[in-house]
């Protein structure tokens, strides 16, 4: 297997925990009697999880390299996945989504500068592709996930089931990686702190908007499906399927994209929609037309994150592993603010009101959207 095609594999492999999880919110929910402003605050802990360990997740990867980061963290992350099963309380699910945030992030930062690596080592263009893998493999999750929820088998035994064989996989994938090693000890202590270069923060608040779409349908598309239409919780988790479905589809033929038309011109065009999209989702009457509008709504999403992590990596900064830190923390903080807005607003005015929140994020992200080529031209420059 060649390693572009081994590096799409670990990306396929790593959301599929993660997948298998979100059909399960709803029941959750249920069970702990939560509303949906404090299924909000619980769902908060794995955007805490992740900023706070982002902080410092830059160092880590330029200190011991992308290919340690990513052995050492998937075993730590597929533990970390099983613990919002047996949560018992709102606190403790949001302690154990912090965990998997915390987790998860070092481990996809290490994922995208692997990706990234391999681009400017071969010319070979694999970002939107990884990303594409990755998102087929939220698809698998989900739809394990709402196999497992609809024929209510226990998701704690399943969740285990999922950390064996991915695990097994993953450590024979990651065998021949290259041995990046990244910066040595002494040269990482003495990295004196600076600001991110305006470059980056601008394209880092346009990833900020549309990864806000993939958190708000992560967390609420189910409970959406099933609060408007009273999908049964196996239809509900189709919800999550299609969407996920449609932003995988449309990142494979990202990296063609990317080489045929500006990135800026094609974050601008894909933001447009995602506002037909959540237009689609406001006028829904029933529940087919609703996963038209989340399908439509994933297509807009598709490539945001994968066009900013590539414009991150090549815009001023210490190294392209701490600008993809400084993008992931940024562009994060949608899953922190995400959850939180539209469970305030769901319970105010109902979840359908609530998801349109999204409107003005991707409304930034069209705004911002040019500084995709910028950054393209100073990598060329």
């Amino acid at each position: 297997m060649s390693l572009a095609n081994r590096i799409c594999l670990i990306f396929f492999l790593q959301p599929i925990a993660l997948g298998a999880w979100l059909p399960h919110i709803p029941g959750v929910q249920t069970s702990l009697g939560l509303s949906n402003s404090e299924l909000a605050v619980a769902l908060v802990g794995a955007p805490v999880g992740t900023l706070v360990t982002l902080v410092f997740a830059g160092r880590l990867a330029n200190r011991f390299g992308a290919r340690s980061l990513v052995r050492v963290l998937y075993p730590v992350f597929l533990i970390a996945m099983l613990l919002p099963f047996v949560a018992g309380t709102q606190f403790q699910l949001m302690a154990a989504l912090a965990c998997v945030g915390s987790s998860m992030s070092i481990l996809e930062l290490g994922l995208n500068v692997l990706a990234d690596e391999h681009e400017k080592r071969t010319t070979d263009k694999i970002m939107s592709k990884a990303h594409g893998f990755w998102s087929f493999g939220l698809l698998t999750g989900t739809l394990i996930g709402s196999l497992v929820a609809g024929v209510r088998f226990e998701p704690l035994y399943a969740g285990l089931l999922i950390a064996l064989i991915v695990q097994a996989t993953v450590v024979w994938v990651t065998a021949d990686l290259p041995d990046d090693r990244g910066e040595s000890p002494e040269a990482t202590q003495h990295h004196a702190f600076q600001l991110p270069h305006p470059l980056l923060i601008g394209i880092c608040v346009f990833t900020f908007g549309t990864t806000m779409i993939e958190g708000a349908i992560a967390d609420w598309a189910a409970v959406f499906l099933r609060d408007a239409f009273a999908a049964n919780p196996g239809v509900a988790g189709l919800g999550i399927a299609v969407f996920s479905l449609c932003l995988a589809t449309t990142r494979l033929f990202g990296d063609r994209l990317r080489q045929s038309v500006a990135p800026g011109r094609l974050g601008q065009f894909l933001a447009l929609i995602g506002l037909a999209g959540l237009g689609g989702i406001w006028i829904a009457p029933n529940t087919m037309t609703a996963l038209v509008g989340l399908g439509v709504l994933g297509i807009g999403a598709a490539l945001a994150f994968p066009l900013g992590v590539t414009a991150a990596a090549a815009a001023p900064g210490r190294s392209a592993a701490s600008n993809v830190a400084v993008l992931s923390f940024i562009a994060l903080l949608g899953f922190l603010v995400g959850p939180l807005s539209i469970g305030v607003l769901a319970d105010a005015h109902g979840i359908r009101t609530g998801l349109m929140i999204l409107v003005p994020m991707i409304c930034l992200s069209f705004l911002l959207a040019p500084l995709l080529t910028v950054a393209q031209r100073h990598e060329k420059s």
